[in-house]
C-alpha cells in the first residue's frame, strides 16, 4: 500500500545551449535541432506507463528543470502540462514551476509560458557581474538577468525566483553583496543563494579553479543571510529564502520527504510503500530515453530504501528546514516508530544541537550550522 497521498511531478528537459564548468546535472550541449515533437511525445508516454502505480492521486506541484527548459516553446510547454492534467488530477491551486535562462532569446517566451499554464518561474542568474559569469561559463550578461526579472513581472508573474551562487572563482565579499543587493532591487518573491562546490566529473573538477578563502565565504554567507532577513526573505531551508507564502511548494515536498515522479531522461523518482520507499531513475541520455521510453528498458536503475536508510533519508532532508518537523510527519513519512529516534534526539538536544519542543523538531542555531555532522549521526553505521 503506498504511504502518501501529495505527489509532485519532475519533468526535466536534458538540453542546454553550452553546458557550463559547474554543472553535474545529466545536461547535454544542444547539437543541431531540438527534438522538440519526439521529446514532448516521450513524456506522455513516460506518464502513461506509471498511470497504474501514481494515476490516483493528485498533484499539487510540477517542476520544469532541466537542462533548460525554457528552451522549448511555449506550445511544446503547454502540450506537457495539458497532457498531464488530462491524465492526473490537480490541486486547484497546483504550483508549475518552470526553469528559465535570463537570455535576450529566450524572455520574449515568458508571456506565452504563462499562457500555458507555468505559474512560477525561476531565473538562473547566478550572478550579476559580468566577469564572473563569463567564468561560470553563463550565456547571459547582467543586463539580460535585469531585463528578464522586468519581463517576468510585465508577463504576469507574481511568483518568480531568482538563482545566485557565491563563493564564485576570484569572487570578493563585496561583489557577493552587490549580488544580493541588486537581486532584492528587483523585487523576487523567492531567492535560492547556493556556495559553489566543486563536484566530480565536471571541468571545474578537473582544472580547479581558484575559490576564496573559506573565511570569505563563510562573510559572504552570512552578510546575504542579514541582507536578505532585513528585506523581509525568510530563510526557511539551507538555501532558500521566501517572502510570506512564497515557499517553494515542490521543493517544501522533497525537503518535507514527500513523493515524486521523474519523467524525462535522468529523471529521479521517489514512491514511499507502508514500510519502504522505492527510487528509481531514468536512461540519463536523451537518445537512449527516446528509444527505450515505450518500455521498461527507460527506467536505468532501481533501489529499494527500508529502516536506518529510510530513516537517514528523512533526517537529510527534513532537517534542512528552518523549522524542521513535528515527529507525527516523521511516522508518516517512514513507517517507523518514534522509538527508533528517540535515543539519538535526546542525545542531539543535551548536545545542544537540536530543540525538541512537544512534537516539533529542529535545529538551534549551531546544530543547523554544522547541519552535516547532525545528519550524519542518523547514518545506519552510527546510530543506535
Amino acid at each position: 500500500m503506498q504511504r502518501s497521498t501529495a505527489l509532485s511531478l519532475y519533468v526535466h528537459v536534458p538540453w542546454c545551449e553550452s553546458k557550463c564548468p559547474y554543472c553535474d546535472f545529466n545536461s547535454h550541449a544542444l547539437r543541431g535541432k531540438l527534438p522538440e515533437r519526439a521529446y514532448v511525445d516521450a513524456l506522455l508516454i513516460d506518464l502513461d506507463q506509471h498511470l497504474p502505480e501514481v494515476g490516483h492521486r493528485p498533484v499539487n506541484s510540477i517542476f520544469m528543470g532541466g537542462g533548460t527548459p525554457s528552451l522549448l516553446s511555449p506550445s511544446a510547454v503547454a502540450t506537457v502540462l495539458s497532457g498531464i492534467r488530462a491524465r492526473l488530477s490537480w490541486a486547484p491551486d497546483i504550483e508549475v514551476t518552470l526553469e528559465a535562462n535570463p537570455s535576450s532569446s529566450e524572455t520574449h517566451k515568458f508571456g506565452a509560458y504563462r499562457d500555458a499554464g507555468v505559474t512560477r518561474l525561476s531565473l538562473g542568474v547566478q550572478s550579476f557581474q559580468d566577469a564572473q559569469l563569463a567564468r561560470l561559463g553563463r550565456i547571459h550578461t547582467r543586463q539580460d538577468a535585469l531585463e528578464a526579472a522586468q519581463a517576468a513581472r510585465d508577463s504576469g508573474f507574481d511568483n518568480c525566483n531568482l538563482d545566485l551562487m557565491f563563493g564564485l572563482p576570484g569572487q570578493r565579499i563585496e561583489h557577493a553583496i552587490d549580488d544580493i543587493e541588486t537581486a532584492i532591487a528587483l523585487r523576487p518573491t523567492h531567492l535560492s543563494c547556493y556556495q559553489l562546490t566543486i563536484e566530480p566529473h565536471t571541468p571545474f573538477h578537473s582544472q580547479a579553479p581558484e575559490l576564496p578563502p573559506d573565511d570569505d565565504v563563510w562573510c559572504m554567507h552570512r552578510a546575504i543571510q542579514l541582507r536578505l532577513q532585513q528585506s523581509g526573505y525568510a530563510q526557511y531551508e539551507v538555501s532558500a529564502y521566501a517572502k510570506d507564502r512564497r515557499r517553494s511548494r515542490h521543493n517544501m515536498n522533497y525537503w518535507r520527504f514527500g513523493d515524486y515522479l521523474g519523467l524525462g531522461a535522468g529523471a529521479h523518482s521517489k514512491i514511499s510503500y507502508a514500510d519502504r520507499a522505492i527510487r528509481f531513475w531514468k536512461d540519463k541520455h536523451p537518445n537512449d530515453y527516446l528509444n527505450h521510453v515505450a518500455t521498461e528498458r527507460r527506467i536505468a536503475g532501481r533501489r529499494e530504501v527500508r529502516g536506518r536508510e529510510l530513516i537517514f533519508e528523512f533526517m537529510l532532508n527534513a532537517l534542512r528546514l528552518r523549522d524542521g518537523f513535528e515527529l507525527p510527519l516523521f511516522q508518516r513519512r517512514t513507517g517507523q516508530s518514534i522509538g527508533r529516534i528517540i535515543d539519538m534526539l535526546d542525545e542531539l538536544k543535551t548536545a545542544g544541537l537540536l530543540y525538541v519542543d512537544g512534537s516539533r523538531i529542529n535545529t538551534t542555531d549551531r546544530g543547523y550550522r554544522f547541519l552535516d555532522d547532525v545528519v550524519e549521526r542518523f547514518l545506519p553505521s552510527t546510530s543506535p
